[in-house]
């Protein structure tokens, strides 16, 4: 959408519960994250898609909390089946390795792209910044250990599941600090001060499928 579009569809008519007709038409329902393309069911939350670029700089924020919660939820929803079931079944299999999937987007999306944009912007952010490329490299080290075990686990549960849940339990624990230290350490720029270069995708929404940059 182009800046001018922006401009337009922020004006017009309001609908019954005072939102632009325009607005709610851009209010966009995505997949929480772990659950495209891997054959797991989908869920849906509604993520904000701003009409101006100050309003989608407001709204930065409260998506990268949006998608942090969707994370989440799929990471405690792999963790309690896990805590029901002696044996691991196909479906669950493929959910844990769609939330690896995409995790590491999410993470992938950040170092590459946001977390560049916001030095270049707020180079006093910089050592937050980095204990944050810390915290994705060590949780990059567990999601491989997750993917295996995952896989191991369809053909030797017994020898792999106690292992997957250590590991899950662990991942749990870490993304709860990282997340909640990111939130509150690059909130506050990231709705004054860092474009989008195209890093918003991967990063609010890691469980669509990504467009390929040539």
């Amino acid at each position: 959408m182009t800046p001018a579009t922006h401009g337009r569809a922020a004006s017009g008519p309001l609908d019954g519960a005072g939102m632009p007709f325009a607005r709610r038409q851009q209010e966009r329902r995505v997949p929480v994250a772990g659950c495209v393309g891997h054959g797991g069911a989908e869920q849906w939350d509604h993520v904000f898609v701003a009409t101006s670029d100050n309003q989608r700089a407001a709204a930065f924020s409260r998506q990268l909390r949006q998608a942090h919660g969707a994370l989440r939820e799929q990471l405690t929803r792999i963790r309690g089946q896990l805590g029901r079931n002696e044996h691991l079944e196909a479906g669950l299999q493929a959910h844990c390795l769609a939330f690896c999937s995409a995790l590491t987007t999410h993470h992938v999306g950040e170092d590459d792209g946001l977390f560049a944009d916001l030095r270049d912007a707020r180079p006093d952010l910089a050592p937050a910044i980095q204990k944050l490329i810390d915290d994705h490299a060590a949780i990059a080290a567990i999601l491989l250990q997750v993917q295996a075990l995952a896989t191991q686990a369809m053909t030797t549960p017994a020898a792999s599941l106690p292992g997957l849940r250590r590991e899950l339990d662990g991942l749990a624990a870490i993304a709860e600090s990282h997340f909640g230290y990111e939130e509150r350490a690059i909130s506050t720029a990231l709705d004054n001060d860092v474009p989008d270069t195209g890093w918003s995708r991967p990063v609010f929404m890691p469980a669509e499928p990504q467009r390929t940059v040539h």
